[in-house]
């Protein structure tokens, strides 16, 4: 086995209520994806984003360990509609910022709004909250480490 990169513990979550999405917006935090790898799927009521995840759980376990990325895939089930705003599909390589997720009920639906830095935001209509999270491959080691002004 490649020792600097390995499958431990792959992260694997589902979400059924609001809570649960603030856990994914926590574990989702600086992440990173591109527009082309966010698809939307009408007929199954799907929608599938495939994020580059920075894995500050274990970034954070202590000082001599290493900031790693993952690919994580935050799938929506029983998804009405999807918006975007700043967020232009034919940029498919254009890299957007993961910052939060918010959820608002209205009208008996779930707005789910995915927040990126440039105010940009898929905003997702459900009729439930019907989530998961996943981590597949190897997670790679990155020099990078996202910080936060306070």
């Amino acid at each position: 086995m490649d020792k600097k990169n390995h499958i431990l513990n792959n992260l694997k979550i589902f979400g059924k209520d609001t809570e649960d999405l603030n856990v994914f917006s926590a574990y989702l935090q600086d992440s990173v994806i591109v527009a082309n790898d966010i698809k939307f799927l009408p007929r199954t009521k799907k929608l599938i984003c495939v994020f580059n995840r920075f894995m500050w759980e274990d970034a954070e376990k202590g000082i001599f360990r290493k900031n790693k990325r993952i690919r994580s895939a935050l799938v929506f089930d029983n998804v009405l509609k999807v918006k975007t705003k700043n967020i232009n599909p034919y940029k498919k390589d254009k890299i957007l910022e993961f910052l939060a997720i918010k959820v608002e009920l209205k009208d008996n639906y779930f707005d789910i709004s995915l927040i990126f830095s440039g105010d940009s935001i898929l905003l997702v209509k459900a009729e439930e909250i019907n989530s998961s999270l996943e981590d597949f491959g190897k997670n790679w080691t990155t020099k990078y480490r996202p910080n936060h002004k306070i």
